[in-house]
């Protein structure tokens, strides 16, 4: 996977807009539990990437040091040679001189060799250094990103379950309401009272028989005192 391909995808998932993709989702809860899955494993895969293109970064900045002390060591060498030479041909040894000036050539041509190459290499240092400033801005951006997700994710399975709680609750309401169980009690008061006026107007009833019965008692017992009182009067005046 190259440099661009890690940093595009990296830059992408990091700058997703997670409420936009809720929006757009028949089931939120399952877009985010997906979103969840593909952070997890896009992390994963980006962080052994970026591994990797820092592994190479390394090597880069190890070899340009290399280089750099080779420059540096070759230069040491030339300047050593050149004091060398300069010392024979003071003291007459003019052939072993310019020995010594033929080495100092060469350590300087292999110093202009390493110097060239460190500093061939330091663009391109400078490139990857920023990429990796960027991938890991961007990890650390996917990694906020995936524990936003799993926050919403825990909030919209709570408001879930609260929600089909209430729902539940409101339909049960509803059912009672419109299975009212106090007409219910009403229809079983109005019996009640049907039973109690029917007892009312049979004690009522037999209240009123045996009044008549009593009337009629007495009325016998006036008759009864009625012709007494004609026998008597009978009576005297056959005396």
């Amino acid at each position: 996977m190259s440099k661009q391909t890690i940093l595009g995808r990296v830059t992408q998932l990091a700058k997703a807009n997670i409420n936009a993709l809720l929006d757009q989702a028949e089931d939120p809860q399952k877009m985010l539990d997906q979103l969840i899955r593909d952070y997890t494993n896009n992390i994963s895969e980006a962080e052994q990437a970026v591994a990797t293109t820092i592994g190479n970064l390394r090597m880069l900045e190890a070899d340009h040091k290399e280089d750099a002390d080779a420059a540096a060591e070759w230069g040491g060498k030339a300047l050593a040679a050149s004091r060398k030479a300069d010392e024979l041909r003071a003291s007459g040894g003019a052939a072993e001189a310019d020995r010594f000036d033929n080495l100092a050539k060469v350590a300087l041509g292999r110093q202009l060799r390493a110097e060239k190459e460190a500093t061939a290499a330091e663009p391109t240092i400078a490139a990857q250094t920023e990429v990796v400033g960027k991938l890991k801005a961007g990890l650390d951006s996917m990694r906020d990103k995936l524990a936003e997700l799993q926050s919403k994710r825990d909030e919209l399975v709570a408001r879930a379950k609260t929600a089909q709680a209430q729902n539940t609750m409101m339909d049960a309401v509803k059912n009672i309401d419109v299975l009212d169980p106090t007409s219910e009690l009403h229809r079983f008061e109005e019996k009640v009272r049907r039973e109690e006026a029917m007892a009312m107007g049979k004690s009522e009833l037999a209240a009123s028989s045996l009044d008549a019965q009593f009337e009629a008692l007495d009325d016998l017992a006036a008759t009864s005192e009625v012709e007494a009182r004609l026998a008597a009067l009978k009576a005297g005046r056959a005396a």
